[in-house]
């Protein structure tokens, strides 16, 4: 678990500064970069450090703390354990060195035509595969403890991290067929051309279900560690299954909101797809409305009165409850910037503008990495021995990462809706058009960089707790639910009609649009390499 987190947070680090270098030299603070490809290289490694390293190095570590924690034994298949680790490690090694090299300046998406380096990818594939030797182990366990167990509920931490896993081993598959059969035969030099539309639909199957895999730890944290932390109680944990059950199930077959603007895909299919993104709003309120609901239990449990005078006694002085504020924050406004990108008409207006960097940036490194942090926090105690003492430290580096998120996304929406594109290596504000984004621009540079301060300050919070002394620690507990029910309906303590659904939805939703292309023989471009001869 250590293990994890610790690369996990590594690669983030790494990640976090090669971002704040990317917004810097494209600001007015700096002269043109006379290499651009340096920017688009740069962009390549933070973007697939952040997209795939970091949140599955995150899920993997605390799917495993969450097995021995709430299920209360060994984890099952420890020495696969560490082979997902191994692969994980190796494919970020052999994919960070072409992308150090200038071999496969294809940002995290791959941009198909554009073909990099054939060890980028694999290394992508490894990391995937180690990534599903996690997903079979927390379903194997799952099911090793219901064995032992029959007729209980499967305790809530482990049913969400299920819930997880279920949805990466399946929402990864898009990526892995795009690479396998569409990508790799053309980085080996098989084949010169490429059909980038079949490829990016593919790519679309893992686009945007891939952030509710990102969001997956920070919700279960939500839900069975913030109640707990607050001096509380869950308010329904049936509501909460019924929230990862949604996640499950419709935010698989929603990714073609993404191509929007791409002509290979009808307007028809775009259009349905654009309606199942919507629902994911369901779950989202639902857990709103459940944490805040939790939130007020701890407060009346305080002494708090009243319909609104309960919020001022929420242990505020606690860094859980200012993480749990900011993170609601920062998803409101995230979520409502996706209920634009997710329509039809209105994604038209902030396609491919610094608004979609905005959003996604708010909603992950934001609402969902400052969620990260908790639960660092919070097992860092019980993994090491060793408690965490500078809880004053712990609320400034809470505190830095929220304004800085909030000064580096708020201008980043602004001037998208400006109309600046994002992903370019460079801004002429000398140009009377676009000089009025200058002061915008420059603030994102400066949220960035409070945003590094935060990470400093984590780290140095972590390496201090981990050389502290060691201390008797309390047994790890996650939340307890005001009415905890001995018995379960089947629906809601199994997975079996969920996976199906999901699966279902999935060929609903692309089994058309793929085999209409896999069926055309007039829509190959010619590949585009990047880094080597053309």
């Amino acid at each position: 678990m250590l293990a994890h987190f610790w690369v996990a947070f590594a690669a983030f680090g790494l990640a976090l500064l090669l971002g704040e270098w990317q917004m810097f030299i494209r600001s007015p603070l700096h002269p043109w970069l006379r290499n651009p490809e340096l920017y688009y290289r740069s962009v390549t490694g933070h973007g697939t450090t952040m997209g795939y390293v970091f949140p599955t190095l995150i899920a993997m570590g605390f799917g495993y703390a969450v097995v021995e924690l709430a299920l209360k034994r060994p984890l099952v298949g420890s020495k696969w354990a560490w082979g997902g680790f191994w692969l994980a490690i190796a494919g970020t090694v052999m994919a960070v060195i072409p992308v150090a090299m200038g071999l496969s300046s294809v940002l995290y998406t791959f941009y198909p035509p554009m073909i990099g380096n054939a060890f980028y990818y694999l290394g992508i594939v490894l990391v995937v595969v180690g990534s599903w030797i996690w997903v079979a182990l927390m379903g194997i366990n799952m099911n090793a403890w219901k064995r032992d167990n029959p007729g209980k509920p499967v305790p809530l931490a482990m049913f969400a991290t299920v819930a997880g896993a279920y949805l990466w081993g399946w929402t990864a598959i898009g990526a892995a067929l795009e690479i396998l059969f569409q990508i790799l035969p053309v980085a080996f030099g098989l084949k010169d051309t490429i059909d980038a539309g079949l490829a990016r639909v593919f790519f679309s199957w893992t686009l945007h279900a891939i952030v509710y895999f990102w969001l997956m730890p920070a919700y279960i944290a939500f839900y069975t560690i913030i109640p707990r932390a607050i001096g509380g109680r869950l308010y329904s944990d049936s509501m909460a299954r019924i929230s990862f059950i949604l996640f499950l199930v419709v935010s698989m077959p929603i990714g073609l909101h993404h191509l929007f603007a791409d002509p290979q895909v009808g307007s028809g299919f775009k259009f349905i797809q654009s309606v199942f993104t919507a629902l994911v709003t369901i779950p989202t309120f639902l857990t709103v409305f459940t944490i805040c609901a939790s939130a007020e239990i701890a407060s009346r449990l305080r002494g708090g009165r009243g319909a609104f005078g309960w919020v001022k006694h929420l242990p505020w002085e606690r860094p859980a409850m200012l993480a749990l504020a900011f993170s609601f924050i920062m998803l409101g406004f995230g979520g409502a910037g996706g209920l634009i990108n997710m329509s039809y008409q209105l994604d038209s207006t902030v396609h491919n503008t610094q608004w979609i960097t905005g959003h996604f940036h708010l909603i992950f490194a934001g609402a969902i990495v400052i969620m990260y942090f908790v639960i660092a926090y919070d097992l860092w105690p019980h993994l090491t021995g060793r408690p965490i003492t500078q809880l004053k430290l712990v609320r400034w580096q809470l505190w830095l990462w929220f304004i800085g998120m909030i000064v580096l996304t708020f201008p980043w929406h602004w001037v998208g809706i400006l109309g600046m594109p994002r992903r370019m290596a460079f801004y002429d504000y000398t140009d009377p058009e676009i000089a009025a984004q200058a002061f915008s621009v420059i603030l994102s540079v400066i949220g960035g960089a409070m945003l590094v301060v935060s990470a400093i300050l984590f780290f140095a919070i972590l390496i201090g707790a981990h050389r502290g002394p060691r201390a008797e620690i309390a047994a790890y507990e996650f939340a307890r639910p005001v009415h905890a029910s001995p018995a379960l309906p089947i629906a809601l303590n199994s997975f079996g009609l969920w996976v199906s659904l999901m699966i279902a939805l999935t060929v609903v939703n692309y089994g058309y649009p793929i085999g209409q292309l896999l069926l055309r023989s007039d829509t190959s471009v010619p590949a585009i390499r990047i880094g080597g001869p053309r």
